[in-house]
């Protein structure tokens, strides 16, 4: 299924000031409009075009927000991100801490505190300061929020899909000097919903479903059988659940042996199980069938702007090395300042040694669905190694014989991001000098998928859902064998992989997701191709 979020080299971040620890905000004491800034960016676009204004909020609505913060000296920081994951440079793999990225970069003790003490004054309730002092969680009625943040909230429908959702009529407003550490305030608006890259239907089978097991899986792509996965960890972003007994099924079907995944909820979790059950199971069945001996944690948090932020940082509080992500949204679909925090998230991961794998998405190369050409979100973003789709041939042996792109595959060329570095060696004139997706690619086709046990059943799914838990399997393998060898784990491993050149890689020459064609190299329906794990493990280790 589909849907993503983010944005952020190109975007404009406020200009970072000297900000004094302030006096006193005293909640009845007005605050002049002269004193104030806008978060620019943090409002949603054609508001008025592409929705009914319905009402207002109610005033004692609560809303949970989750404000971000630009780090210290971010130019710094992005150059430090790519000396640690430039296997070329000497700073290759050395990783910070939780606690040296919030020394270096994070905002002081004392400009958190004169956030706090706004927020408290206008009523709210501050909650999490997460690591790294960049990401606060805060909740109040909707009318302390109209007042904290000088807007206003309204209901609307959307024109379109006909979906009820709330939203901020005008970008936030904060006092001067607090506006220029603030990059986004997340949860103003419910609009954007993310969805997950895999079918929203599958038909069940009494038997495995007809789809690739584990073991075509892992010879179609040269795994090992002496790496499991042992002792690694693995995250995946959720906004479902799961039954563990779909999981044991499977695992007791494949004899896999594998550890029962642990789940983390983050504000609450994603509530009852809807129709991304299907979604979750499917993810943790592939990192099992490639990685059997992983240790899977499944980040579980609301489906919304707040939600997703937050979830993003307790991955990156947790410090697990490796995540799957499912989930996505058209860049279009986002508020440029969303995707800032989204990205700042990603990048605070890059700097301590975490690699993120996103699927591109299931529309080809018209992610928004609008007839024109677009990408999903946060298969786009830089510090995020996006995964297309494919379509693999194995033999009656397992052994990889051909594969073609599939043509549901997301790629194109970003609307927000300028081509990084790291990928100007391969940069296409159709890209623009923006940033190009994907980067590499596994398969997603489904028919044949790959054979899952879900709800009850044994079914047949693809989708890039299914190809990015199997990239992020091969991140724990790698790191298996990195420990092993006395290495850094992979990390943020896109400057690594385009390092290689396409060594270890099976380059796919043919098939098609829309508007662009698979070529020799690096091209825009799979990026580097999908991976021969023996080959490319052994590139990347040198």
């Amino acid at each position: 299924m589909k849907s993503r979020l983010k944005l952020l080299g190109l975007v404009a971040v406020p200009a970072l000031l000297a900000a004094a620890v302030p006096t006193a905000y005293a909640a009845g004491t007005p605050q002049p409009h002269s004193t104030r800034a806008a978060i620019t960016g943090d409002v949603l676009k054609g508001l008025n075009q592409n929705a009914t204004h319905t009402g207002n909020v109610a005033a004692g609505k609560r809303i949970s927000v989750a404000i971000s913060l630009a780090p210290r000296n971010d130019e710094a920081l992005d150059t430090f991100v790519a000396k640690v994951s430039n296997p070329r440079s000497s700073s290759y793999g050395h990783y910070l801490t939780k606690r040296q990225f919030a020394a270096r970069f994070g905002r002081t003790d004392a400009e958190i505190k004169q956030l706090k003490d706004y927020l408290r004054a206008q009523g709210l309730t501050v909650g999490t300061v997460h690591s790294g002092n960049l990401l606060v969680d805060a909740s109040g009625t909707a009318a302390q929020l109209e007042k904290a943040f000088g807007t206003k909230l309204s209901t609307w429908k959307d024109t379109k899909s006909g979906r009820s959702f709330y939203a901020n009529e005008t970008a936030p407003t904060l006092p001067t000097a607090i506006a220029s550490l603030v990059s986004d305030v997340s949860g103003l608006n419910n609009r954007a919903q993310l969805h997950h890259q895999a079918p929203s239907t599958v038909t069940p089978h009494n038997g495995p479903g007809g789809g690739y097991t584990p073991a075509q899986l892992k010879g179609g792509y040269n795994v090992s059988g002496t790496y499991t996965g042992s002792g690694q960890k693995i995250a995946l972003l959720e906004f479902d659940g799961f039954q563990q007994s779909n999981i044991t099924k499977y695992d007791t079907n494949y004899s896999l042996g594998s550890p029962t995944p642990t789940v983390q909820k983050v504000d609450g979790g994603s509530g009852s199980l809807g129709d991304g059950q299907v979604e979750v199971e499917l993810d943790i069945e592939v990192l099992h069938a490639i990685a059997p001996k992983a240790n899977v944690t499944v980040f579980e948090g609301p489906n919304s702007d707040a939600g997703e932020v937050d979830t993003y940082q307790a991955i990156v509080d947790s410090g697990i090395p490796t995540t799957s992500i499912s989930w996505g949204a058209a860049e279009s679909a986002r508020t440029t300042s969303n995707i800032n925090a989204v990205d700042a998230v990603f990048k605070a991961g890059a700097a301590e040694g975490l690699g993120f794998y996103a699927a591109s998405g299931d529309d080809g190369s018209d992610d928004a669905g609008d007839g024109g050409t677009s990408v999903d979100y946060p298969a786009s973003d830089p510090y995020v190694t996006g995964v297309g789709g494919t379509k693999l041939t194995v033999t009656s042996s397992n052994a990889w014989s051909k594969e073609v792109a599939w043509s549901g595959g997301g790629g194109g060329k970003s609307s927000v991001f300028k081509i990084p570095s790291w990928q100007t060696a391969v940069q296409k004139s159709a890209g623009g000098g923006y940033r190009q997706v994907p980067d590499v690619s596994a398969h997603a086709n489904p028919s044949p998928g790959v054979s899952i046990y879900s709800q009850g059943s044994w079914s047949s799914v693809g989708g890039t859902s299914a190809a990015a838990p199997e990239w992020a399997a091969f991140a724990a393998l790698y790191n298996q064998q990195a420990a092993a060898a006395g290495k850094a784990n992979l990390g943020f491993a896109n400057p690594a992989l385009y390092t290689a050149s396409g060594t270890g890689f099976h380059d796919i020459t043919s098939g098609s997701n829309g508007d662009y064609s698979a070529a020799t190299g690096w091209d825009f329906t799979t990026g580097w191709g999908s991976y021969n794990a023996a080959t490319l493990a052994s590139k990347l280790l040198g």
